[in-house]
């Protein structure tokens, strides 16, 4: 079954969040299942694409509007990731440093609709000229999400129009909002048409591929329940649409993530080796970052925005820092510049207790991971979240708010099967106590060790997922 996968991001590629973890990982496991995955993606001027080579596998122009452009379609030549990647060369809309924002103003990019719809357009046009088409696509987030309309509503695509088109929601708080003048820049369709393209009077890119798709995935089953009441405006449309809805877990690329392996930490241990080798990269941490390793060490790593709840953190790290407890708190990420002033003021004035990363640094994760006692996420949204499994896989236990893929994924200690720490309410009272009952666990050394070795012992690879996909595949072929 050849299924082709259109995304913004793929890890290594580049990488904004967890969107490139999940494109960069479920097309292998897709191909292990005896499937014929790729994935095609814009051409970013990044450090990774500049060290890999490429073969141009076709050149052309496409219309935007009333403006032809020139292409390059791209494949990097030692398929290096485990499944074709094929690039989109578009001279002066992704040939900059940044993804999605600009690296100076850091805001968005002037020519953000334009960027990705000459994006589609050129993927689907390539689609409408291969003798062999694809039999699945599968687009991703907001910024593939004008495929499904555009196959099933331009007249220039009618030749694709019998090809089942998936939509996956990783994060349904971004939208892809624009002027509706917009729409004209897409090839010809009906006008009477254009209230697929609409939502509360505006172009929105993630609620037209909704509306058009033939099934909706989210990364979560609780997520998927969660858009029905919480999705930043397109509740109704989520509950519209439930019967061609489902949710399906992440997975995390156990190859990569595997303390065993992982070139990027300190000391290399397995479940039975854990306590040796959790020690030795919790002194390599703490040496790091100035931190005295008798002591619990909690960690965060991810954006440092309003839905990771990464604004809460500062007051309640301050809690105990202030405190006689004696805790050690890191942070990893960037984000908001009010948070990382406020981090840095901390650094200063906890020396030796707290300190922060205010970076994009894929090494330390690892070592963060493979070091720390705790992984904290007081998350306001998360659909799936993937840190508390690639925490638990290094034997680092989750505290995480019930929400999400984190409801799915991790079960409190205070029932028969628990395996992590949870909290309900996003209130900083509720996030107290779940590290108060974090330090307590910590000095109960026995019960740290038996939990520690179960969640080494959880499966979270992508082979169950893979196996639903690769199913629904299926159903939609049919």
């Amino acid at each position: 079954m050849k299924i082709v996968h259109l995304s913004a991001e793929c890890y290594p590629v580049a990488k904004v969040g967890g969107l490139a973890d999940v494109v960069g990982a479920l097309p292998r496991y897709l191909n292990k299942q005896s499937a014929n995955a790729s994935v095609v993606m814009p051409k970013y001027a990044n450090e990774w694409v500049s060290e890999h080579e490429f073969e141009t596998v076709l050149s052309g122009s496409a219309p935007l509007g009333h403006w032809q452009f020139d292409y390059r379609i791209q494949r990097e030549t030692a398929d290096t990731l485990g499944f074709p990647l094929y690039v989109i060369d578009i001279p002066g809309r992704f040939d900059r440093p940044g993804v999605y924002t600009d690296e100076e103003s850091g805001g968005s990019y002037w020519d953000d609709f334009e960027r990705f719809a000459s994006f589609q357009i050129v993927a689907l046009d390539w689609f409408n000229r291969m003798e062999e088409k694809p039999e699945i696509i599968h687009c991703h987030d907001h910024h593939t999400a004008l495929v499904p309309f555009m196959i099933t509503q331009s007249y220039r695509y009618m030749d694709l129009k019998h090809i089942p088109t998936v939509l996956t929601v990783h994060n349904a708080e971004y939208h892809g909002v624009y002027d509706k003048e917009k729409a004209y820049l897409l090839p010809h369709f009906d006008e009477r048409d254009m209230g697929l393209l609409d939502w509360d009077g505006r172009l929105n890119c993630l609620a037209a591929g909704l509306k058009t798709c033939w099934e909706i995935t989210t990364v979560s089953h609780s997520y998927m329940n969660e858009l029905a009441y919480n999705s930043n405006g397109l509740e109704w449309l989520f509950q519209n649409e439930t019967q061609k809805s489902r949710g399906i877990i992440n997975g995390i690329d156990t190859d990569v993530w595997d303390p065993e392996t992982d070139p990027m930490i300190a000391e290399h241990y397995s479940q039975r080796k854990m306590a040796a080798g959790k020690r030795e990269n919790k002194r390599v941490l703490c040496d790091r970052f100035g931190l005295d390793p008798q002591y619990p060490t909690i960690s965060f790593i991810g954006r440092l925005v309003h839905e990771k709840g990464a604004d809460m953190l500062p007051d309640l790290f301050r809690t105990y820092l202030e405190s006689p407890q004696s805790v050690n708190f890191i942070v990893l990420g960037t984000g908001d510049r009010s948070l990382h002033h406020q981090f840095q003021a901390m650094s200063d004035r906890f020396v030796g207790y707290f300190d922060a990363t205010l970076d994009y640094n894929e090494s330390l994760a690892h070592q963060i991971y493979a070091g720390s006692d705790f992984m904290i996420m007081p998350s306001r949204v998360e659909p799936c979240g993937l840190n508390q499994m690639y925490s638990m896989r290094y034997g680092t236990v989750p505290i995480v708010r019930n929400i999400g893929g984190l409801k799915d994924t991790v079960v409190d200690i205070g029932t028969s099967d628990g395996y992590g720490i949870t909290f309900n309410d996003f209130t900083l009272h509720a996030a107290q106590d779940a590290v108060q009952r974090a330090i307590d666990l910590f000095q109960d050394g026995r019960k740290m060790a038996g939990i520690r070795k179960r969640i080494m012992n959880l499966d979270f690879s992508w082979n169950a997922s893979a196996k639903e996909y690769i199913n629904m595949y299926k159903q939609l072929s049919e």
